[in-house]
């Protein structure tokens, strides 16, 4: 799901080939791995040499009332969560024109209260079913996607005639504009589109998913085997992690850069909604009873990989907020002061850190990142490729990002980039690339 219009890469590829093949493939492929999962076995073998036409089209899932009653019970509760609970007032980075959000961090108190809430619901009070999810997940995926084309059909329009900051609209084109997006930082209701749908719904939807998966299996077969909860462990952390550092979040290349559009809206509506809870999803009717050292290694390994993955994100953050004034790795951290224009003429300026593992390579932080994703599907075993999908995603994903990346940076910064460059020449992995 990831692509910069006319940005990086061939301008006509980027601006009207990929988002037209990806707004039609996305939704079938999410749609076909929930299918294969289910009925398949979770194999792609045994879905390919039995494929039959019509017996898939009886098995696509349809939207269902229950379905839309899950998710508008869920965007509703997060929105009121969001809007109403307390947290830190935090500015996010100005746009072009020079207008600043501004954030609620109260994403950890969220998160608490999110999970205690469902904990009571199914398992204390009886009110929902622990295989709720699992067994609708079909209907929610064909219910989310028509919400999700419908809300980005909206923010299209918004965009295109009724823009909150229209000095920062650019565009490129209907496919182009639709896929990508047009405003940077659209609200509704007084909150960021971008902190509700990408945080709120959906890597708060994310760890409420597994949850339920390990309550189904645990409903099935009376235990929860110690694949899913090495899996669910790793994922869980991360994402407690993300919402614990949601203030770094929001200096990220998805907050700051990308606009909201069909792009990151369908992505963490639909894509996380299937793709990233897959490996949870599938260990449920595919329990795997590893040794209690290789799981023990397993999960350390995830956790060293969220570590490292916090601390190089942690690193650069408590450089600039401090200018230069702090350590990393036990010593005052070496810097590049970088000036850049905006797009009004005026001068800013940026401290790139060198030190530290952003002086180990220039995007150093996706190492570890592709290390834990790695880590929390391996306990689904080598016997099928389908549950690989996330890590493979994810690879091209932040290989592309760190390409756009370097475009932005270079025009950005210019000289100063170069010298980066020259001080840390390695991308992503030294020696390597």
């Amino acid at each position: 799901m990831t692509l910069m219009c006319g940005y990086y890469g061939g301008y006509f590829f980027r601006t009207y080939l990929a988002p037209l093949f990806l707004l039609i493939q996305a939704p079938i492929t999410i749609t076909a791995v929930w299918i294969i999962t289910t009925y398949y076995d979770g194999s792609v073998a045994n879905f390919v040499e039995r494929f039959n036409f019509n017996e898939v089209y009886d098995l696509w899932p349809r939207p269902s009332i229950l379905a839309a009653k899950i998710i508008a019970a869920f965007v509703v509760f997060e929105f009121i969560l969001l809007k109403l609970l307390p947290g830190e007032l935090y500015k996010g980075s100005p746009s072009p024109s020079g207008y600043q959000p501004v954030y609620k961090l109260n994403g950890m108190l969220a998160y608490t209260i999110t999970h205690v809430a469902l904990y009571l619901a199914v398992f204390q009070y009886k009110l929902i079913s622990p295989a709720i999810a699992y067994d609708n997940l079909g209907p929610i995926i064909a219910t989310i996607n028509i919400s999700a084309f419908v809300l980005c059909t909206y923010l299209y329009i918004k965009g295109r005639w009724f823009p909150e900051h229209p000095q920062d609209i650019r565009l490129y084109g209907f496919l182009c504009d639709f896929y990508g997006g047009l405003e940077l930082y659209p609200t509704v209701f007084g909150v960021s589109f971008k902190q509700l749908v990408n945080c709120r719904v959906g890597m708060m939807g994310w760890s409420v998913l597994i949850c339920f998966y390990a309550a189904k299996q645990l409903e099935a077969t009376g235990s929860i085997a110690n694949s899913m909860l090495v899996s669910n462990a790793i994922q869980l952390v991360y994402i407690i992690k993300f919402f614990y550092w949601e203030g770094g979040y929001f200096r990220s290349i998805d907050i700051m850069h990308d606009k909201f559009g069909y792009m990151i809206c369908w992505g963490c509506l639909c894509w996380i909604t299937s793709v990233y809870t897959l490996v949870s999803f599938w260990l449920v009717t595919h329990p795997i009873e590893w040794s209690t050292e290789r799981a023990v290694l397993m999960l350390a390994v995830g956790m060293l990989a969220i570590w490292i993955n916090y601390d190089a994100d942690a690193q650069r953050q408590r450089t600039r907020d401090t200018n230069g004034n702090t350590t990393v790795w036990g010593r005052k951290p070496k810097t590049i002061l970088a000036s850049y224009k905006n797009t009004k003429g005026e001068t800013h300026q940026n401290l790139l850190l060198v030190d530290g593992w952003w002086g180990v390579a220039r995007h150093f932080q996706y190492v570890p990142e592709l290390t834990l994703a790695f880590m929390w599907t391996v306990p689904a075993g080598f016997t099928h490729i389908l549950p690989y999908l996330y890590f493979v995603f994810l690879t091209i994903l932040l290989l592309d990002r760190a390409g756009r990346d370097e475009v932005k940076c270079r025009e950005k910064y210019g000289s100063y980039w170069r010298k980066y460059c020259e001080a840390v020449p390695y991308r992503m992995i030294p020696y390597l690339f």
